[in-house]
């Protein structure tokens, strides 16, 4: 009788099954896994719940067989039936959701390509493996052994320990990696997945030794926060040490400008990771940085959150190299040119992008005051030389021959003006009707009182 009760274990053991045909399906490959969606990953856990009612069943009978050899002295025998069956399916499963074990050197040998695939992979495979293989072997452990708690931590353990360190292993091997700075943004990625399931996580490997399990999971999730910090550094870092030498041609945009502006706009997508690593990190300028970028005070004196504060210090880093670079022209009309066409690149930048929601509008408006000051500076001195030439008080009798004289001189500093300003440019559509407003407000009226008197 105990023999068919072991045989009759063992053939519902096999059978019970979260990757067969009830649930996914047991060829589901790693190309599956990675063109699943969210939505179907959620249709995957609402299948594995079907699992768990439709299986309570089976379940039962199961738990009937385990605690009747158990109480007949087939303990043993019944928990390492259980423990080598269960084990060789949970790798089984791990194995077509393309989980494999890594070496740092491996990581490292990966062509750009092969690691992005990889990664990729992992996200999905793990999400995969939280909410449904994991998630119901768990299940199937807690009601089979029932009676003993002891005896389903123990069975659990051995079960799924190997599998899990190995899968949760893997991102903290990608953050050891060399890092190179659009890496960062698949850092991000593992960062936000762990963080997202680490709840789950901790409900299914919640025993006591499941702690390495959970250590792991930690693990990964530091050496992942520290990787991202370092290259946030790094960042900041080749920002202040770029050579900006150069001079671009009628004040356009820098290259630095556009390449750190648009890094710092694809950071912000991920304002909610950088907020979760950055913590209560103190920015390296405390003392230097210009708090009046913040305006408005916060609500109820609340303090501005460090990763707002440590995007407005890399902009105020790139804004201090422009300055820089600015100075470079021999024109100081043209570097102010230089100066409101790559702030208001920045402005727009920050205005129609995440970086938005972490700056706020005070920062905002007050950086797009500033282009527009610098737009005034050049109106100034550009055309100061123009404006001597008119008149600043048409109520002033003068003679003809002043007339004739001052129009001269003005045709002749409006040519030279203009030949001298071809090649400069505002890249601005917006700020380039405003400045040619604003000349056109003082120029034409002052020039047709003239011409009426000529």
């Amino acid at each position: 009788m105990m023999e068919e009760n072991i045989k009759n274990a063992k053939s519902m053991v096999e059978k019970w099954d979260p990757y067969g045909s009830s649930s996914v399906n047991s060829n589901y490959s790693v190309d599956e896994a990675n063109a699943a969606s969210d939505d179907e990953l959620w249709r995957v856990g609402d299948s594995t719940s079907n699992v768990d009612r439709l299986s309570l069943i089976a379940t039962s009978d199961l738990r009937s067989i385990a605690d009747c050899m158990i109480r007949s002295g087939y303990g043993k025998e019944c928990v390492n039936i259980y423990q080598l069956i269960r084990k060789s399916i949970v790798e089984g499963g791990l194995y077509r959701l393309g989980v494999e074990q890594y070496s740092s050197s491996q990581i490292n040998k990966m062509s750009s390509e092969v690691s992005e695939d990889t990664i990729k992979n992992w996200l999905n495979a793990t999400k995969m493996a939280v909410k449904t293989l994991f998630h119901s072997e768990r299940f199937l452990c807690d009601h089979v052994f029932s009676a003993s708690e002891t005896v389903r931590e123990k069975c659990f353990t051995i079960i799924s320990k190997e599998g899990a360190i190995n899968l949760f292993k893997f991102p903290e091997l990608v953050a050891k990696r060399k890092r190179a700075p659009e890496k960062i943004f698949q850092l991000m990625d593992l960062y936000e997945t762990i963080s997202v399931l680490l709840p789950e996580i901790e409900s299914i490997f919640s025993y006591e030794s499941h702690s390495a399990i959970r250590l792991q999971v930690l693990s990964s999730l530091h050496k992942l926060g520290e990787s991202v910090q370092s290259m946030l550094s790094e960042f900041e870092s080749s920002i202040q040490k770029n050579s900006t030498n150069i001079t671009i041609t009628g004040g356009g945009i820098h290259p630095l400008n556009i390449s750190a502006m648009t890094y710092l706009q694809f950071l912000a997508n991920y304002s909610g990771v950088l907020t979760d690593i950055i913590g209560n990190t103190t920015f390296p300028g405390e003392l230097k940085f210009p708090m009046s970028c913040f305006d408005s005070p916060n609500i109820e004196g609340t303090p501005i959150p460090p990763v707002s504060m440590q995007f407005a210090w890399v902009i105020f880093i790139l804004q201090c190299k422009l300055d820089s670079n600015a100075k470079l022209y021999n024109d100081i009309a043209l570097s102010y040119i230089c100066l409101a066409n790559n702030l208001q690149f920045i402005v727009k930048k920050v205005r129609t992008t995440n970086l938005k929601y972490l700056l706020g509008e005070d920062w905002v408006l007050q950086h797009e005051r500033k282009a527009k000051q610098y737009a005034a500076n050049y109106e100034a001195i550009a055309w100061s030389k123009v404006l001597r030439c008119l008149p600043e008080n048409s109520a002033v009798a003068i003679s003809a021959e002043m007339v004739k004289e001052r129009i001269k001189r003005f045709n002749s500093a409006f040519k030279e003006m203009c030949w001298k300003q071809t090649t400069w440019v505002v890249t601005d559509g917006k700020l380039q009707e405003e400045i040619r407003a604003s000349i056109t407000k003082k120029v034409v009226p002052a020039y047709r009182e003239l011409y009426k008197i000529y």
